[in-house]
């Protein structure tokens, strides 16, 4: 009996369409029959907008707050080195386009993987697909519908026109009557209203994905540093040698770090 290959399906979620995604899945799936380590990277409103995409699937979602410029590509190569030398998989399944992942796959194949991609169709130029030992293109299917043409619009404007029916400006005038006579009797509006409290402000999506992995921190109260950490890193927020005081950094209108000892606390929350 063969041995069932280990594979590591790494996804960058910033670079193509969900459709894709669900493809990219199914089809390794379907290749090779399990998919060990299913992993998204994306940024925050990414991860909220595909959130039950990836649940469905089984993909983790590897959340980068930082808004540099390939920063999300950055993270994924970090991790696929880090994550072939931890569990050793025989295929690497990178789903994008981008070309930018050129050097990762040639050290991947150094380290003994077999380096397949799938792009989006449209999206990969010809220097990406040579690199892999395989490449495969999947047709995005959610792409929007065409808007009309001139001529369409058009005649649509005209048959719209027949079927409204004609008012003539007795008609309008008739009509426009009552309704000056009902504003006359109406009581005046008062002017003078009371001012509403101001609404409570959202978290942003970063720290909304923070509070969910650490729910402590919505009560406003002081939690360990520590203790959020590996709540972060459980969820897969923040890095194996990742620092939470550099994340909450990013974040200085939210949250706010106390030191001696080291405790964070949400400053977004209620206070009665």
């Amino acid at each position: 009996m063969t041995p069932t290959l280990r594979v590591m399906l790494l996804i960058d979620a910033d670079n193509v369409s969900a459709d894709v995604i669900e493809q990219a899945v199914q089809r390794t799936l379907a290749e090779h029959g399990a998919v060990h380590v299913r992993r998204a990277y994306c940024n925050a409103e990414t991860a909220l907008k595909q959130q039950a995409l990836f649940k469905r699937l089984s993909v983790r979602p590897m959340v980068n707050l930082s808004a540099g410029k390939n920063s999300t590509d950055i993270a994924l190569a970090v991790d696929a080195i880090d994550l072939v030398i931890a569990e050793r998989p025989d295929v690497v399944v990178l789903v994008s386009s981008d070309s930018d992942f050129a050097p990762l796959v040639i050290r991947l194949r150094e380290k003994g993987c077999r380096v397949c991609g799938l792009g989006q169709q449209g999206k990969t130029g010809e220097e990406t697909v040579a690199v892999y030992d395989e490449f495969t293109d999947l047709q995005h299917h959610g792409a929007p519908v065409a808007p009309r043409t001139a001529p369409a619009r058009k005649a649509a404007a005209k048959v719209a026109a027949k079927r409204a029916p004609a008012k003539t400006e007795k008609t309008a005038k008739s009509a426009a009557a009552p309704a000056r006579k009902t504003a006359a009797k109406a009581p005046a509006r008062k002017t003078a209203k009371a001012a509403k409290p101001p609404a409570p402000q959202l978290p942003s999506e970063a720290a909304e994905f923070i509070l969910r992995a650490a729910p402590a921190l919505r009560s406003g109260a002081d939690v360990p540093l520590n203790d959020v950490a590996q709540a972060l890193r459980a969820a897969g927020l923040l890095g194996k040698h990742g620092s939470s005081l550099k994340l909450f950094d990013k974040l200085p209108a939210e949250f706010a770090v106390l030191q001696h000892p080291d405790r964070i606390r949400w400053t977004g929350a209620a206070t009665p």
